[in-house]
């Protein structure tokens, strides 16, 4: 049985991985002519560290992975606590894996790694331009190349999907009318004061600024999302900024923040986008076709859980796929399965990431209520159960 997957980011991979577990011939299409990871950052609560580990990647995840201690809730005003979570030990104890914090471009290198040893074929410098199914296979066409058939195509291949747009035909994704300032710093290069283990967000009206280490704690990655209209063309919008124009967005914030702005000279600057919850299984496959990760369900970053979810689905079609040796079962059943399975914890976790951002952007009477609720439920406001026991 052979699979496609369109896309060599970490949703790609992952599927490209949980596929030949399952015991496929696994064919993937990057349209880039190398393999790279762009971004900073990525959070990988303990329900993503698990998958993780039992695809044998916990040794190589130790290497490069940062495991903060805790969760510090600051607000950007004023600079005081409003709330902590512990991480460590209490993660592991809890909800069986840490929490970790990891450069994405190692995550990458990670599960490239991976998939090379298990075989799959990678072929890169490959645009897809089409697909066609019947009841048998999956055709797709790629160039001048001769078309290539398959029992299942995914389309892994990000917020600006082709393969959603043959599927589904909905339109381009919508403007969030936010934009995330990141930044990568060795924390050698930073004062001491400055430099960090945990994972600390502040708070602020329209606004909040995201810490944590990356890279065995080496380095430190830092976001921050303001409201803010999004110039020109959405699709391709990336453009380095100083940090005196995220300054002039944190006005009023803290001097202890300030000092963390003024001390990364260079930032990158995103506009972010997203899709509306899901609302049915239709948008996660339709007959020998699946979606996954942000082709499938583009989030908000506010729950941190963008490449959580990728690998989750990833994980889900894995166990689907593996279902090819019941003769009974035909490939589309065991899409829809898969679909069914994902959904609708999909759509919960989009929703929740919505309702985050307007928590954590809160002002007026909202905010009071939020900084209250923290300091009176601490631990239990900020923990999610739900989300890091795993589906």
């Amino acid at each position: 049985m052979q699979a496609l997957i369109a896309g060599g980011g970490i949703g790609g991979l992952a599927a490209a991985l949980a596929a030949s577990r399952a015991g496929w011939g696994v064919r993937l299409y990057e349209r880039a002519p190398v393999f790279s990871e762009v971004g900073a950052g990525i959070q990988l609560g303990p329900n993503v560290v698990k998958l993780l580990h039992g695809w044998g990647l916990a040794e190589g995840l130790d290497r490069v992975a940062a495991f903060p201690q805790q969760l510090d809730v600051r607000s950007a005003m004023k600079g005081h606590t409003l709330g902590r979570l512990r991480l460590g030990q209490t993660m592991r104890q809890r909800y069986g894996a840490p929490y970790a914090t990891v450069h994405r471009a190692d995550l990458h290198a990670l599960l490239l790694d991976a998939v090379r040893q298990a075989g799959v074929r990678l072929k890169l410098n490959h645009t897809l331009d089409r697909f066609t199914q019947d009841a048998h296979t999956v055709t797709v066409q790629s160039g001048d190349d001769p078309p290539v058939e398959a029992e299942v195509l995914v389309g892994a291949d990000g917020l600006w999907s082709p393969v959603r747009q043959w599927l589904l035909g909905d339109g381009p994704p919508r403007a969030t009318s936010h934009l995330a300032y990141r930044a990568l710093v060795r924390q050698a290069d930073v004062p001491q004061a400055l430099r960090s283990q945990d994972v600390t967000a502040w708070l602020g009206p329209r606004l909040h600024v995201v810490q944590y280490p990356v890279c065995g704690g080496e380095w430190l990655n830092l976001v921050a999302i303001v409201h803010g209209a999004v110039p020109g063309d959405l699709d391709n919008w990336d453009r380095g900024t100083e940090a005196q124009e995220l300054l002039s967005a944190l006005s009023g914030t803290c001097v202890a923040l300030q000092n963390i702005v003024r001390a990364i000279p260079a930032w990158r600057l995103w506009a972010l986008c997203d899709r509306s919850p899901m609302q049915g299984a239709h948008e996660h496959a339709q007959g020998r076709v699946a979606l996954l990760g942000d082709a499938a369900h583009p989030m908000r970053p506010y729950l941190a859980q963008g490449a959580g979810m990728a690998i989750e689905d990833a994980a889900e079609l894995g166990r689907a796929l593996a279902q090819a040796r019941d003769p009974a079962l035909d490939v589309p059943t065991m899409l829809n399965r898969y679909a069914l399975n994902r959904w609708q914890r999909n759509a919960r976790v989009q929703q929740r990431a919505i309702r985050n951002g307007q928590i954590f952007h809160a002002d007026g009477v909202l905010r009071w209520g939020r900084d209250l609720s923290m300091k009176l439920l601490g631990e239990r406001l900020l923990d999610v159960p739900w989300l890091y026991g795993g589906p």
